[in-house]
């Protein structure tokens, strides 16, 4: 159409931050509420249930969706395949759930979580018909479509589980609240999705997406298993109380990944898709990869380090003395978040060049060494053992391999030392400073207020040279 002006990279960044870091914000004040009405127990039945859920979402629409994002010019001859497949596979697995209910909760050491697992598959469904308006939403940097989406989501489900929870429906409150959630997005992405796509079919087409698709499936299986799996150790050894515990500390720990990566994770398969055919700059590929780790380390590893010297006087401050626990691996978990980030990234740009099968093998040998390090971790030191576990695996072994995946696009470590040593350095320092202003108080207020601010003030003024770069690499980005 004459006269609109097409959504760009930069706007679609802009956006995606402040719907991640609003939804953030909303989600840790609603997250503090509802810990305050419902028991650890409870939260215990429904993690089990939301470890069932998110490892089935991961494969939920086959991959298949993402041929939609990394297609150049139209989908529309696609599109319907993609929507037949998605919404098939997700009604398949739902049901699929359905059944395995009563067998999945029993192996999670939490029989009484079968009743919310049924109920949470319904969100599988929602997923596999709603996979296509998100595809495209993302396609089109439509970040403020989504961002609005999300925020209907936000809106319904925190209504549903507050009353549910004052009303004493413990984990149900919880699983109703995430339907609704799903619901409401999935209705407001439908209406805000210029191109809409009825069900169709082509064999050949179905071939060539599930070629495509299968292995970026089995990787996000991996990857939903790799950040799923200690939830399974820690309910089946340690019980769904502890499981309580530990997932509280997890999510803490997931939000420099949420808040920071989440913006540019929505972006950024587009974005490398776009550039890595460029015939004028042929080095642009590789340069994108290493200016984007640079600048998600600007800002990741100040929140990584404030979530790790601060864990335990923010847990006990805002969540109550009885989840106190949880500070026990949050600062471990806080290193797993930090090395998220880069192989996140790492993951989009390996499937923005078509690598789908080097991912799957990198997961595969994630997912295979972390199930024994984990259960041995949990039998020597319980919740903390679990987190440390995870470290181990993901700097010893699958960091090096996502650096022997990068090679062969010229991506050296040497440079992305030299990206990431200043904001390292920085934040080795605002460690120190933070550690050292807390021992000069008896509260966790001012534990948390002084301290905070004398470290985020020792980190600025050791990344401030960098503040040049990152501003040039943003207005290239809103370019």
């Amino acid at each position: 159409m004459t006269g609109t002006k097409e959504p760009s990279l930069g706007s679609a960044i802009r956006w995606s931050a402040i719907n991640s870091v609003v939804g953030r914000v909303c989600q840790v004040g609603v997250s503090i509420l509802l810990a305050r009405l419902i028991a650890p127990d409870q939260f215990g039945l429904f993690a089990v249930a939301l470890v069932v859920l998110n490892i089935v979402l991961s494969v939920s629409e086959m991959g298949v969706s993402v041929a939609l994002i990394r297609t150049p010019g139209d989908v529309k001859d696609i599109a319907p395949t993609v929507t037949t497949l998605s919404f098939a596979s997700g009604t398949g697995l739902a049901l699929l759930c359905v059944l395995g209910a009563p067998w999945f909760a029993a192996e999670l050491n939490a029989p009484g979580a079968a009743g919310v697992i049924q109920l949470m598959s319904v969100a599988l469904v929602i997923s596999g018909a709603s996979a296509v308006p998100g595809a495209m939403l993302q396609r089109d940097f439509r970040q403020d479509h989504k961002a609005i989406a999300d925020l209907a989501g936000f809106v319904a489900g925190t209504a549903v589980a507050v009353v549910l929870a004052l009303t004493g429906f413990g984990a149900w409150s919880l699983a109703w609240s995430r339907i609704v959630t799903n619901g409401a997005a999935a209705v407001v992405m439908f209406v805000l999705t210029k191109h809409r796509y009825r069900p169709g079919f082509d064999r050949e087409q179905a071939k060539s997406l599930l070629a495509f698709g299968l292995p970026l499936a089995g990787s996000s299986l991996l990857v939903f298993g790799v950040l799923n799996i200690d939830y399974v150790v820690v309910g089946k050894l340690l019980g769904p109380i502890e499981l309580a515990f530990y997932l509280l500390a997890f999510n803490l720990s997931s939000w420099p990944v949420g808040a920071i990566s989440q913006p540019v994770r929505s972006v950024s398969l587009a974005a490398f898709s776009r550039v890595r055919d460029d015939r004028d700059d042929p080095a642009r590929f590789r340069r994108s990869f290493t200016r984007a780790l640079g600048l998600l380390a600007l800002f990741t590893i100040p929140a990584c380090v404030l979530l790790a010297t601060f864990g335990g006087p923010l847990v006990r401050f805002a969540y109550g003395e009885r989840w106190s626990a949880a500070a026990a691996p949050l600062a471990l978990l806080v290193v797993l978040g930090a090395v998220r980030v880069a192989l996140e990234l790492a993951y989009d740009f390996l499937a923005s060049a078509g690598k789908a099968r080097a991912i799957l093998w990198i997961h595969l040998l994630w997912f295979g060494s972390l199930v024994p390090v984990l259960a041995i971790g949990a039998h020597l030191g319980g919740i903390r053992g679990v987190a440390a576990g995870h470290i181990v695996v993901a700097l010893l072994l699958v960091a090096p391999a996502y650096l022997i995946a990068l090679r062969p696009f010229g991506i050296r470590v040497r440079a992305l030392g030299a990206a990431l040593v200043r904001p390292a350095v920085g934040g080795v320092l605002m460690a120190l400073a933070g550690v050292g202003a807390q021992g000069l108080f008896d509260t966790d207020v001012w534990r948390l207020v002084v301290g905070g601010l004398a470290a985020v003030a020792v980190y600025a003024v050791v990344v401030l040279p960098m503040r040049h770069e990152a501003l040039r690499v943003l207005r290239n980005a809103a370019g």
